[in-house]
């Protein structure tokens, strides 16, 4: 029965949605390029750089909290395709923006846009796979974030390179988003990624789940006999998903499923450990890391370098996550990769004691910090999105999700804000050592709380929460 599967099939429509989240990568990366010199053209105070860096997560917080009314009223594809509209407005807009304030408007509103696919593009993704692929196909979107962040720092220092070589563009509009205020163009280049996005999103069909949820039986079980290869494992997965519809009481409203014990218990779980896992120190390297490095005494130069390393060993660790999650189970990866993530914080904060002290040499804290990064995106990086998306009753997938997303990106939001003044008040050793402390409740709670996800049928692991509080 497994091999009548059309794997290729699966892989097409996960890469599709997937897409979503090199966007996410993307616009949330490339405002590192382009901070200093929007600073300078606009002549902006400290408060307005702030606001400048930070008003698209705003928009993010905004979006993540629409996104699970809007992919569950409107469904998953059409969703997607209006985050899409989002990131093609909002990178055509900064291109050409008049001013600051209109730039702020076109970055909260691709703000708008990552908030939206950060949960409509995974949870899509989980919808439409089967059982002993979901956990791979579903880290495909994790993977492309990374991506996208590293297609971010590669742009902005091609463009960049390119604006300083002294070569004019052949046309003054090219000249001035090329050349001149080459920012414009780092911020435009994501309209190409933006407007694929949309186009191909025409091509794939909607979530068969959503369908059964609407009544639509006969075209879900169309796109469930193509995924399958089966007439009679199309017609079985409608049956069960059905069936667990009804155990849910659908006539109950959206909120009174949510506020269900044993789907209440779910929803809690999800929202503790989204908002914990931006405590365990990753966005703080992501976003901090040449600022750290440079507190370290490194060079400028050194420090970016450093940054690309440890953004390439993301994303490689990501790919290697993708081919193991299913194998290995979400719970194990995360007890091996959270364990390896204490020891390596453990050792940073030891550099930052010890090393000027000791004399140990500047590759030690890099070899720490690659290693804190592997074993971080090869646990919690790579099976938070995979968990969130497997947790919720189909029902309320969409709004359980979108509760989720919005601790995480408020869990991003604290970190961003409160990084800074823990490496000047706590120090660098006191922050890294505060990061290792936040990884044992997160491991207590996977361990505890949280069952093994991998090889079960989203309906299996949704009758664990409905029968764990009869």
């Amino acid at each position: 029965m497994k091999s009548n599967i059309n794997f290729s099939y699966l892989v097409f429509l996960s890469v599709v949605a997937a897409l979503g989240g090199f966007l996410f990568g993307y616009d949330t990366a490339v405002i590192s390029g382009t901070t200093s010199q929007v600073a300078q053209i606009f002549q902006l105070d400290t408060l307005q750089q702030g606001w400048y860096v930070g008003c698209a997560l705003v928009g993010s917080i905004v979006g993540v909290l629409l996104s699970g009314v809007l992919s569950d009223k409107l469904g998953r594809k059409l969703t997607m395709i209006l985050s899409a509209v989002m990131f093609s407005v909002s990178a055509i807009g900064c291109a050409f923006c008049v001013d600051f304030n209109q730039l702020v408007v076109y970055r909260i509103i691709g703000g708008v846009g990552i908030g939206v696919v950060s949960v409509v593009s995974p949870l899509y993704i989980s919808e439409v796979s089967v059982a002993q692929y979901r956990g791979r196909l579903v880290s495909l979107y994790q993977l492309a974030v990374t991506v996208g962040f590293l297609g971010a720092y590669l742009m902005n220092y091609q463009l960049l390179a390119w604006s300083n070589s002294g070569v004019a563009a052949s046309d003054s509009w090219m000249d001035w988003i090329f050349i001149s205020e080459v920012w414009r163009g780092m911020l435009g280049m994501e309209t190409i990624p933006a407007l694929l996005f949309f186009l191909i999103i025409f091509f794939i069909p909607e979530s068969p789940r959503w369908l059964i949820v609407r009544g639509s039986d006969s075209r879900a079980t169309g796109i469930l006999q193509r995924i399958y290869g089966s007439v009679q494992q199309a017609v079985e997965q409608l049956n069960e998903t059905k069936s667990m519809l009804l155990t849910s009481a659908s006539s109950q409203s959206e909120w009174s499923v949510l506020l269900q014990p044993g789907i209440r218990k779910a929803v809690a779980i999800g929202t503790g450990i989204a908002i914990l896992g931006q405590f365990m120190g990753v966005n703080a390297v992501l976003y901090y890391g040449p600022f750290i490095f440079e507190n370290a005494g490194f060079s400028g130069g050194d420090s970016l370098f450093y940054q690309v390393m440890i953004g390439l060993v993301n994303t490689l660790t990501t790919v290697l996550a993708l081919v193991i999650i299913d194998k290995v189970g979400r719970k194990k990866l995360v007890y091996y990769g959270v364990s390896g993530m204490i020891i390596a914080l453990c050792c940073i904060a030891f550099y930052f004691t010890l090393g000027e002290v000791w004399q140990i040499p500047s590759w030690v804290l890099l070899f720490f910090f690659l290693a804190y990064v592997f074993s971080c995106a090869v646990s919690i990086c790579a099976v938070i999105f995979v968990l969130l998306s497997e947790m919720y009753p189909t029902r309320v997938r969409g709004l359980a999700m979108s509760i989720a997303g919005f601790a995480l990106w408020i869990g991003t939001y604290l970190i961003g804000q409160l990084t800074p003044w823990m490496l000047q008040n706590l120090t660098p050793a006191g922050t890294f050592l505060l990061f290792a402390g936040m990884c044992i409740p997160y491991m207590l709670i996977v361990w505890k709380l949280i069952p093994e996800t991998a090889g079960k049928s989203l309906e299996e692991i949704e009758r664990y929460w409905t029968d764990s509080e009869k």
